[in-house]
């Protein structure tokens, strides 16, 4: 299958693409966000890797008529896991939270949670693929990041925001000027899952808290998260004040505990290789 066949965008307008892997049938089918700048382009999460995303992205012109002019195309992972980090090694430039540098150099497969099943793939990516051959490919990242560096794309700017809780090194990334900000899973439309090897509950009750700060303090508008479609300020300050207010309740705790030891004996099995 051609990465045209694989992937299918939508143009959100000034410079902002979103783009799926059509054939990639589950819920966690992240999304991908290119945004395009004057100086520099970026690629916001890759996806699986399963297909070129450089080809499709090239194929289909979406970086303009000239992009010769600009910076290579920089990959940024929100964080590790393998729905959002799986296309990285397709990148001459790629960044992460340094938390998780280790993790993509070395192809921890356990940190990336990578969890795949044939039924997901609802049509091979080419003869005889399977979900148990699956993995993701190790990759030296180029930008490591930190809580509080700016992104530079020339006529805008994406401030990273260290939110860790679902990761140890989640990021989210604040475009301030047109109050955009692109969440990965530190928060979208669904369940936020914070029982994944590295999850951390009051991690995530902090970020969280800053979420709230964003949306009083009036600073963002738009969230492009990391599943799911795109929502307002309104149901960010809902989803983050819901989980506050919930995560530290005994129920909560005990599925956190739960879901958490039976992830992480998942993984193991499913990645008996990794350095764990």
């Amino acid at each position: 299958m051609s990465a045209a066949d694989w992937y299918a965008h939508k143009s959100l307008g000034d410079g902002l693409f979103w783009i799926q892997e059509r054939f990639y049938q589950s819920e966690n089918r992240a999304n991908i966000w290119l945004l395009r700048g004057s100086h520099q382009d970026v690629i916001i999460d890759t996806g699986l890797g399963l297909r070129s995303l450089p080809d499709y992205i090239d194929g289909k012109g979406l970086l303009g008529e000239d992009p010769q002019r600009k910076n290579p195309l920089l990959a940024i992972a929100t964080h590790a896991h393998f729905d959002h980090s799986g296309g990285l090694h397709q990148f001459q430039q790629v960044g992460v939270h340094s938390a998780e540098v280790d993790a993509l150099a070395n192809g921890d497969n356990f940190e990336t949670a990578t969890w795949l099943s044939d039924r997901e793939i609802v049509e091979a990516p080419s003869p005889g693929w399977r979900a148990r051959h699956y993995k993701v490919k190790a990759v030296q990242p180029t930008h490591i990041l930190q809580e509080g560096d700016v992104i530079n794309l020339g006529d805008r700017q994406l401030n990273v925001l260290h939110m860790p809780g679902h990761s140890r090194g989640s990021i989210c990334l604040h475009d301030r000027d047109n109050k955009l900000l692109f969440s990965g899973d530190v928060v979208y439309d669904g369940a936020m899952i914070d029982w994944l090897p590295y999850s951390h509950v009051s991690d995530y009750i902090s970020s969280c808290e800053r979420l709230v700060g964003l949306v009083d303090s009036e600073q963002v508008d738009q969230v492009l998260p990391g599943h799911y479609n795109t929502f307002g300020a309104k149901r960010l300050h809902r989803i983050a004040s819901t989980y506050i207010s919930r995560a530290g309740t005994c129920p909560a705790k005990f599925s956190t505990f739960a879901w958490g030891t039976l992830a992480g004996v998942a993984l193991r099995a499913f990645n008996p290789r990794c350095a764990c």
